[in-house]
């Protein structure tokens, strides 16, 4: 009887060990519930992979149904390291690329990877880059036929692929954290603890089986992605020497400037050989001429690239083969932009020396083709400059959150809602105003008020505002800052940018058919947002399967031993009664 006491015991104290810890390991007393919330969980600040649709299907990320995804996570040093179970894989940024191709290829892999949780440090291969768009970037609106030619040579295209798991983006403040965390799991210095995270971006359109614009768009589970672009007119300039269209197109130019010779050189694409393009050739070589003691040099690409890289003008050539357009870039053959449309694409892979120099010289070219005259006198090519100053302080403002919107510059504008600048393109709620909109994000209402600030007529543009103006040729700007708002005559006007083939009927949005007159509708992939309703990661501290099965054990041994002594108890007492 004797020997059955220790076992017991033990049995019992298993069953009574505290089922976790804090998540940091804090033994502080717990004074309320969000005290408690606090010690147990941490929301992770983070940036999430949304789900992103067009007329042929899905992009993008979502968790796999409607619920959310809690799994235990794991360090890959490599995308080639294993998993032994259903996991969320936590990996550097420049192995991700090689994860995403291995799920897209191995199955069994695949079916255990949860959710994917990407380190934000830095990129040690800088020299191989990453973007994570197409070798061709807008390849479906090339006005030429080689569309498998490599403008982007660090593309992988992952962006462009639909993963049923949630993918998250941590924040620097959050990496080492979560790194803390993670490597606890790995040391196994507790073998009844797992930390696990919990990924919440269900979204809709999964929940609601609508998988491409089309069905989301009439189930109203998406909305249409667009934004604001701005438009303005140098009419009283140019009007008397407009003789044909034409189109001169700025494209990457922040990465012109080669440090070791100090030298700026900027390339252009042109399309055709018409006498317009010519003109505009010429314009330009007279700018960068004029342009001789900043060292800006102004090159024609290469006779064998397959035609214009991937721009604006490529849809103009798709409306319209025989119209005249140029592209400045800073490249000739591919991109010297190696982290296009990648987050690592930031104020410190550009220099604002090569942006300045880049508007001198499209200044400069204007000016020369406004004037009608191609041999401009030199002093007058010398009098426009560049403020230097400005445009490195746009680039502070515009591309950074320090100084971000909170720089003066953008406060004598607008009351921004935000400090970082966002460059998410947005979705569209209801009927654009293309003068007034209600829904324009920071940096569309800064950039239209600027415009609108810099190219206005003197003349009559004293009168004081807080939101339109009496007169159809004025606007307001400044009217967000209490007393700053004033009427300027200016054609800066804004233009909604959303699929042409949209309509807006009853506060609806509504797909309608491609038509045979527009060449571009029947390329046109229509892209929308899913809705979602929250979307969130957090990270906690759960009992894992060892502990449970130790439970398990320990209440069978417990049951066991229980029937085993009132077995003993029994018989002991029944043979003390006889006895007596």
């Amino acid at each position: 009887m004797v020997t059955k006491i220790p076992l017991l015991l033990v049995a019992l104290a298993l069953l009574l060990a505290p089922p976790y810890l804090s998540i940091a390991g804090a033994t502080d007393a717990l004074e309320s519930v969000p005290d408690l919330q606090s010690a147990m969980y941490r929301n992770i600040k983070s940036y999430p992979c949304v789900r992103l649709l067009n007329l042929s299907g899905e992009i993008g990320c979502s968790n796999p149904g409607q619920e959310k995804v809690i799994a235990p996570i794991v360090r890959f040093k490599h995308s080639s390291d294993e998993l032994t179970r259903l996991s969320a894989v936590l990996l550097p940024l420049e192995e991700l690329e090689g994860l995403f191709l291995r799920i897209s290829k191995d199955m069994d892999f695949a079916q255990k990877v949860a959710g994917v949780l990407v380190e934000s440090d830095g990129y040690p291969s800088k020299s191989l880059g990453f973007s994570p768009a197409e070798k061709f970037p807008q390849a479906a609106f090339a006005p030429y036929k080689n569309i498998n030619y490599e403008w982007n040579l660090a593309g992988s295209g992952i962006m462009s692929n639909q993963y049923n798991f949630p993918v998250f983006l941590l924040s620097p403040e959050t990496k080492s954290f979560v790194q803390e965390l993670v490597g606890k799991n790995a040391g196994g210095t507790d073998l009844y603890q797992v930390i696990v995270a919990e990924f919440d971006l269900v979204m809709q359109t999964t929940k609601s089986h609508t998988h491409d614009s089309g069905s989301c768009l009439k189930e109203q589970t998406c909305l249409p992605l667009g934004g604001f672009s701005k438009y303005l007119a140098f009419v009283r300039y140019l009007e008397h020497h407009i003789e044909s269209p034409a189109v001169l197109e700025i494209g990457s130019v922040g990465k012109g400037l080669d440090q070791a010779t100090r030298a700026t050189t900027f390339y252009a694409h042109a399309r055709g050989d018409s006498s317009v393009t010519k003109d505009m050739l010429t314009a330009l070589q007279s700018a960068s001429d004029s342009l001789g003691s900043d060292n800006v040099k102004i090159k024609a690409a290469d006779v064998s690239n397959p035609g214009i890289p991937p721009s604006s003008l490529m849809t103009f050539l798709r409306k319209n083969s025989s119209a005249a357009g140029i592209v400045l870039e800073d490249f000739d053959s591919s991109f010297t932009n190696k982290f296009y449309h990648s987050h690592l694409d930031s104020p410190s892979n550009i220099n604002s020396s090569s942006i300045a120099a880049a508007a001198a010289l499209v200044a400069r070219t204007l000016y020369i083709l406004a004037s009608g005259d191609l041999r401009v006198n030199l002093m007058t090519l010398n009098s426009i400059k560049v403020n230097v100053s400005l445009v490195e302080e746009l680039v502070g403002c515009l591309l950074s959150c320090e100084p971000g919107f909170s720089c003066s510059i953008v406060r004598n504008f607008i009351s921004p809602s935000n400090t970082c600048p966002s460059h998410y393109v947005g979705v569209f709620l209801d009927s654009p105003d293309t003068r007034y909109p209600e829904y324009a994000d920071d940096t569309s209402r800064f950039v239209w008020n600027f415009l609108a600030d810099k190219t206005s007529a003197l003349k009559g543009s004293t009168s004081s505002c807080t939101g339109k103006c009496n007169s159809i040729d004025q606007v307001c700007i400044g009217a967000e800052i209490e007393g700053k708002g004033r009427c300027v005559i200016s054609t800066t006007r804004y233009v909604p940018a959303y699929s042409t083939r949209l309509k807006i009927e009853d506060n609806l949005w509504h797909v309608i058919p491609a038509s045979t007159l527009d060449p571009m509708g029947s390329v046109d992939p229509v892209w929308t947002e899913s809705f979602w309703n929250t979307i969130g990661l957090r990270v906690y501290m759960v009992q894992s399967g060892t502990y449970d099965r130790l439970i398990l054990v320990g209440g069978v041994g417990v049951t066991v031993a229980s029937y085993i002594v009132t077995i003993v108890t029994k018989s002991f007492l029944a043979k003390a009664v006889k006895n007596d």
